[in-house]
């Protein structure tokens, strides 16, 4: 099969090859999907520059990147019902802790990993739900019923956000989101009711007002170190703060009496370490949300397999409008 691996840490365009391995067989519990779609993420860019602190080598001799994809199961692992070959399939955490990932023709992988994909999801569609739909929808939804609720959507105009605003707006909440000017008209296309500058320097001030003093119920954060001190001001008391990402400040100072006498629960998500019961409800939730006309994953751009260097370096530049995606 054609695949695109790396062996050594660096530049996208200097370590990212395409190779011919083996086509890998599915072992007891697993399926083979065949891959039509590969999305990468800022995890994957990251993992492959190695930019993670304190990992000097990467943990595999050689690795295909990417965990998020999307394709057919066409062979099944002992144990594994054969009624799912030929079954259409969205993939979560296909490079999570694994060196062989979704960045090629082939994947196999615990069966469990390849969510069977409804008619209304395309393949596309589909490659944009393990890391940005599942967090999106866990952030959101994760603590329970919103619907009434108000919820702040940090950086609405990213994959994640921008499918969090949807979801909360789905659910039954109060959408307001921050996001870069360039994005406002998206963002409040998705279905948020305000939206302000995520670098407005009185932006704790304008959520308060915004909601008559009182606070947001839960707020969906993306970078968490530089708005902990904001969030202690906007949120509201016994409230949530559910952080993803906090990839400007990885060591925040936390003003703890602030958030002591709010009661507000900080809540620290790693969607590939969700557990079962609650990444089932989180699936459950885009199925429905994308049936019922509600969520459509903004995709920024598609590259083929052998550009899998620049989809790297279009996920580098920033300014994306959604997911990058291979297609093979």
């Amino acid at each position: 099969m054609h695949a695109i691996t790396y062996s050594t840490f660096g530049a996208a365009a200097q370590v990212l090859q395409m190779q011919d391995l083996p086509t890998p067989d599915p072992a007891p519990g697993e399926v083979l999907v065949r891959l039509t779609h590969s999305g990468a993420n800022p995890s994957d860019v990251k993992a492959r520059a190695g930019s993670r602190p304190g990992v000097t080598k990467p943990p595999f001799p050689q690795i295909i990147p990417h965990s998020d994809g999307a394709g057919e199961i066409v062979a099944v692992g002992e144990g594994v019902d054969g009624s799912r070959m030929g079954q259409p399939v969205w993939v979560w955490n296909g490079q999570w802790r694994r060196a062989f990932g979704t960045a090629a023709e082939y994947i196999a992988l615990p069966a469990e990993q390849a969510v069977p994909r409804p008619d209304w999801i395309s393949a596309a569609a589909g490659a944009t739900l393990g890391i940005p739909g599942l967090t999106a929808a866990h952030a959101v939804l994760g603590g329970g019923d919103v619907a009434g609720q108000t919820l702040l959507i940090s950086g609405g105009g990213g994959a994640v956000g921008h499918n969090a605003v949807q979801l909360a707006k789905w659910a039954g909440a109060r959408v307001i989101a921050t996001c870069s000017p360039r994005d406002e008209a998206r963002v409040r296309a998705a279905g948020a009711e305000q939206v302000l500058d995520y670098r407005d320097p009185d932006l704790a001030g304008k959520l308060l007002e915004m909601t008559d003093g009182r606070g947001v119920d839960r707020a969906v954060e993306t970078e968490f170190g530089v708005n902990a001190a904001m969030l202690a001001e906007a949120v509201a008391e016994n409230g949530t703060v559910a952080a993803y990402g906090s990839a400007l400040d990885m060591t925040p100072a936390l003003p703890f009496g602030a958030y002591l006498f709010k009661a507000i629960t900080i809540d620290i998500l790693l969607i590939y370490l969700l557990p079962d019961g609650p990444r089932q409800v989180a699936i459950d939730a885009l199925h429905r949300a994308m049936k019922e006309g509600a969520l459509t994953p903004s995709i920024h751009a598609e590259f083929p397999l052998a550009d899998c260097a620049r989809a790297h370096e279009c996920i580098e530049a920033g300014a994306r409008a959604g997911a990058v995606l291979l297609t093979i």
